[in-house]
């Protein structure tokens, strides 16, 4: 077992190095809260906070969330997503830091990449963290369990420790600092297997990345009923989402499909328009932190499970909601 950090030891513990995701160029959601996390683990540990960003057009933004510093990988074989790749050059920029702490998002692309750079690096890995470390010696942080049904105090007894942080669970939170950006050319692994991430159209907001999602199931009859969906995943800025039927039946592509056995969802607002709510799917978006359900049935289970509920024909329903949320917005 390795030791773990001291009073003393923690001043010679360098930058804890944060993973930061992005889009053809643009920080994803998800980079601002794994940056804010890792500030949040910075200031247990008394020291600084690195970032790694590749192929971002401005990486600058990151200093309102407490980074210090950016190493910067600017390279066009990048754009594509490579699980073994991408470990590879986190790996060159933990080894570079001497960081012993380095936060990654739950993102596919992170849980891809993860338990490889894991391997790499030698550390204990910690998937679904919810919470800022509850003790640095020994280091234990709360994770999720049971797909979201417990927690659990996970302690990590590595020198270096891998946190995976869930989507949500810590939030955004601002806190300046004058970040600096380097570049940063790592070698780059001749060969590796190819995982490439595809989660949407271009013009479309990712469930991953979403605020909100609205998600539809067998209670809409028909794809061709899917427009109020959109419709009201429009007006609200939201994602688009089915349950495992849906998808199955061929009303809606598979990457749409959300619950256990799909997409896992961690938005701020989550509504379910003729979802009954199987368990798997509940199990899928039980860490959502406002459930909506519109069902004509009052024993659907999803009920259970929700914060608020209409029991009603979701195509006289989301209508109206429509023209409603339409009307309040034009007020704003």
């Amino acid at each position: 077992m390795n030791p773990e950090y001291t009073q003393d030891d923690k001043t010679q513990i360098m930058s804890v190095l944060v993973y930061t995701e992005s889009d053809q160029g643009t920080f994803k959601k998800a980079a601002f809260e794994v940056a804010s996390y890792a500030k949040a683990v910075a200031d247990q540990l008394g020291t600084s906070v690195t970032a790694i960003s590749i192929n971002v057009n401005d990486a600058s933004p990151l200093g309102n969330f407490g980074v210090d510093k950016v190493l910067n990988v600017s390279n066009p074989s990048l754009n594509d997503f490579n699980a073994h790749t991408y470990a590879s050059i986190i790996q060159q920029a933990a080894e570079r830091e001497s960081a012993q702490v380095v936060i990654v998002s739950s993102s596919a692309d992170s849980k891809y990449l993860a338990p490889l750079l894991a391997v790499k690096l030698e550390a204990g890995y910690a998937s679904n963290v919810i919470a800022e470390p509850s003790n640095t010696s020994p280091f234990t942080v709360k994770r999720n369990a049971f797909t979201n049904k417990a927690f659990e105090l996970t302690q990590i007894n590595t020198k270096i420790k891998i946190l995976g942080v869930s989507n949500n669970a810590f939030g955004i939170v601002e806190n300046s600092a004058s970040a600096s950006v380097e570049d940063f050319a790592p070698a780059l692994p001749e060969s590796g297997i190819s995982v490439k991430s595809v989660d949407k159209a271009s013009d479309k907001v990712t469930i991953a990345d979403a605020e909100i999602v609205v998600s539809g199931g067998r209670g809409l009859k028909g794809p061709e009923n899917w427009g109020m969906i959109e419709e009201l995943a429009h007006v609200l800025g939201a994602a688009t989402a089915c349950s495992k039927p849906v998808s199955d039946l061929g009303w809606r592509p598979h990457g749409e499909h959300v619950g256990q056995t799909g997409k896992p969802v961690a938005s701020n607002l989550y509504i379910a328009i003729g979802i009954s709510g199987a368990i798997q799917h509940l199990a899928g978006v039980s860490a959502s932190k406002t459930k909506v359900v519109i069902n004509t049935d009052p024993e659907a289970p999803f009920f259970k499970a929700a914060d608020y509920g209409v029991v009603g024909d979701a195509f006289q329903v989301v209508p109206e909601l429509i023209e409603k949320l339409k009307a309040f917005k034009s007020q704003q």
